[in-house]
């Protein structure tokens, strides 16, 4: 038997299912460690975070959000940050400082970020706000395109109402006004990365959408040859064991809907993947987040986005966690105002409010870093280690919107690229480096400029460009 990475079973109605790198297979004298592709995982917040800041509304905000010192990070500089969530993964963690957004005329800070995030472009057309397009690719899409097999997309996935500010998802593009599609239901997500498509395995599909079969179960004939080969490790027969689990306690989660809803969403009704209820949007976030580890470990892409709310998170109302209440819109919450602008009345306590949201974020992201970090790889790492997870925002702060010092964690190495346990303010004072981010995140997953040289000219030419060395090991 001849495998490979991206090698597919194929069973019952054309279900496939993808298989993680064993290393049973690798060819000889290959070394274990340069068949693990790196890969990234972008995970997007809106509307900044409850940093130190002074405020018409509120006045002077004390710091809720960095660090308390650069340099290596402990529980003790995170202690009563928002980023003390992460205290598991401290030692694996790079937290960015000073990332700098370019000052371009979307007309709103919220496009302004939304669309250059993953752009580091400028827009279309100059002060179009909500109607604003990005005026190049995204850095989600261009990974996938170089380093995905046959230039596959990479998986773009969405939580949250389908429509509102920006048009719903609005981060991921393929180039210049050319906007990319998401993917709103996990289920369509999962199907997706199994092969299931519509009206075209429909006996595949009309077994799950009975929940009678598993996609372990359409493929147990390959399955069980595989899992009695005898070039197979011990090693390798647990990590498979693993990923099949993996597999069917993410499509149990998802069928923990009732029979109805479940049927609604397999036919793309509505369903709680557009609702607005914070506690929705997040569940369904962390579904995602298990197809995405399920979509890197399998080598079906190198690279993902998922989106969390509309351009402005505005329609979402998360939870307060002391109350059990829901919120004000989190866009209110990050105005401090009862307000889409700056003229609706004051929200008392508003930026206590939005260092909870914050925490939920920092909540989400570490469940995404324990997935990567529970599927282990033949060279005694997890696949966190291999990839970069990053969890980025659109703005640096509510209500300014502010351009700079946008906060970027990145957690993993890339396979050693990235240091790690550390908070670095990059240099440069104020100048927009977000290209120089891009570009090296792109080059520590593997993306190279013609020469075989690092990644140096991604985003805007009106940006800085070259890599940020202080952030490589």
């Amino acid at each position: 038997m001849k495998l490979t990475r991206r090698r597919f079973l194929q069973g019952v109605g054309g279900a496939t299912l993808l298989l993680p790198t064993l290393e049973s297979f690798l060819p000889r004298g290959v070394q274990a460690q340069s068949m693990v592709a790196p890969h990234a995982i972008f995970f997007r917040q809106a509307c900044g975070v409850a940093a130190a800041q002074n405020t018409d509304e509120i006045g002077q905000e004390p710091e809720r959000f960095w660090p308390n010192a650069q340099g290596p990070l402990s529980a003790q500089t995170l202690s009563g940050r928002a980023l003390d969530e992460l205290t598991d993964y401290v030692d694996r963690l790079l937290v960015v400082g000073n990332v700098n957004y370019g000052d371009f005329d979307f007309g709103d800070g919220h496009a302004r970020g939304a669309m250059q995030g993953l752009t580091g472009r400028p827009p279309l057309v100059p002060s179009a706000g909500g109607d604003s397009e990005a005026g190049g690719e995204s850095l989600d899409h261009r990974i996938g395109r170089e380093l995905n097999d046959g230039g596959r997309d990479s998986l773009f996935l969405y939580a949250g109402s389908a429509n509102g500010w920006l048009g719903g998802p609005c981060i991921s593009h393929r180039g210049p006004g050319e906007r990319r599609a998401a993917l709103h239901s996990p289920l369509s997500a999962y199907q997706t990365v199994a092969g299931i498509g519509a009206g075209e395995n429909a006996a595949a599909l009309d077994l799950l959408r009975g929940r009678q079969r598993s996609i372990n179960d359409l493929v147990r004939e390959q399955l069980t040859g595989l899992m009695g080969h005898p070039r197979l490790s011990g090693n390798d027969r647990q990590r498979l064991q693993l990923h099949f689990d993996s597999i069917r306690d993410l499509e149990g989660q998802i069928a923990c809907q009732s029979d109805e809803e479940l049927m609604r969403a397999l036919d793309g009704a509505e369903s709680i993947y557009e609702s607005s209820d914070g506690r929705d949007v997040l569940a369904v976030t962390r579904l995602h987040m298990d197809v995405a580890v399920m979509a890197v470990a399998c080598g079906y892409t190198r690279s993902v986005a998922i989106q969390v709310g509309v351009g402005n998170d505005g329609n979402t109302r998360y939870v307060d966690p002391d109350s059990g209440e829901l919120m004000e819109n989190f866009h209110y919450i990050s105005h401090r105002r009862l307000s889409h602008d700056s003229e609706g009345a004051v929200i008392a306590g508003s930026d206590v409010l939005h260092h909870k949201v914050d925490r939920q974020f920092a909540q989400t992201f570490k469940y995404l870093l324990d997935r990567l970090d529970a599927f282990p790889m033949f060279d005694g790492q997890s696949l966190l280690q291999h990839g970069l997870a990053v969890w980025y925002n659109d703005n640096a702060n509510g209500p300014a919107h502010a351009t700079y010092n946008v906060p970027w964690i990145l957690a993993g190495s890339a396979g050693g690229f990235m240091k790690q346990g550390q908070f670095i303010e990059v240099s440069g004072g104020r100048t927009p480096n977000v290209g120089k981010l891009h570009n090296t995140i792109a080059s520590a997953v593997g993306v190279r400029k013609a020469d075989g040289g690092l990644l140096d000219d991604f985003g805007d030419p009106s940006l800085s460009g070259g890599v940020l060395s202080e952030l490589m090991a």
